[in-house]
């Protein structure tokens, strides 16, 4: 079954109760949480204590995109606060092999992410280790950009590897998603769908979260 995971960086800050109530309404199990250090993306966003403040008001699984220098460091620190489940990016772990199995036995699933830039063959020696993987189809710091169609081309790269050598991760797409396009990222091999501005900047986040649930079951028996 393809998972849609609202990302809340793009719900309203004021109302973040209301909006994850609406997400559970909705009848989504994840919630897709961006970290930003102004370092490895030109962008602030949130640290730990929200992430606590979200695990006290909802059992959904949290999704931790760490969009940092330093995922080593800090890691350990979001699963503490609530995370379920950690993704940090290649480009930033020069041991990658060994942040993986840290997070793992910090008792949350482990994931990496890749870049646009970054090529699929990049992941080839941790396939095996990583619990899932993120392709982000947008260059990572802002909600809101287009999407990159070449994205597609490493989720089925991806979903071609799974398949060759019975693997079991997960794959993750992340920006620029939404009605129009997600049915193009399920039938490519995605399992998890991140979408923020398209879900929260709707009228009617719950329909149009509902909507990518039926668009997503009709993609899955379509696979390319």
């Amino acid at each position: 079954m393809v998972e849609i995971l609202p990302s809340i960086l793009s719900a309203d800050f004021a109302r973040l109760g209301e909006d994850i109530a609406r997400m559970e309404r909705a009848g989504v199990s994840m919630l897709h949480v961006d970290v930003m250090d102004g370092h490895f993306v030109p962008n602030l966003t949130l640290g730990p204590p929200v992430v606590k403040s979200i695990r006290k008001v909802t059992k959904l699984t949290l999704d931790v995109h760490l969009m940092i220098t330093d995922p080593d460091r800090y890691a350990p620190v979001f699963i503490e606060a609530g995370a379920d489940q950690v993704s940090v990016h290649q480009e930033t772990c020069p041991h990658l092999d060994r942040t993986l199995r840290m997070i793992q036995s910090e008792g949350a699933l482990a994931g990496v992410v890749i870049n646009p830039s970054t090529p699929v063959a990049t992941l080839d020696e941790v396939l095996d280790l990583a619990d899932y993987v993120l392709v982000m189809s947008v260059n990572p710091g802002f909600g809101g950009q287009q999407f990159l169609p070449n994205s597609l081309r490493k989720v089925q790269a991806l979903a071609e590897r799974r398949e060759r050598n019975k693997g079991s991760f997960r794959i993750e797409m992340d920006g620029g998603l939404g009605p129009d396009n997600i049915a193009g990222a399920v039938r490519a091999g995605c399992d998890w769908v991140v979408a923020g501005s398209s879900i929260f900047g709707s009228e009617d986040p719950e329909t149009t979260v509902k909507r990518m649930q039926q668009l997503a079951r009709e993609a899955t028996a379509i696979r390319v």
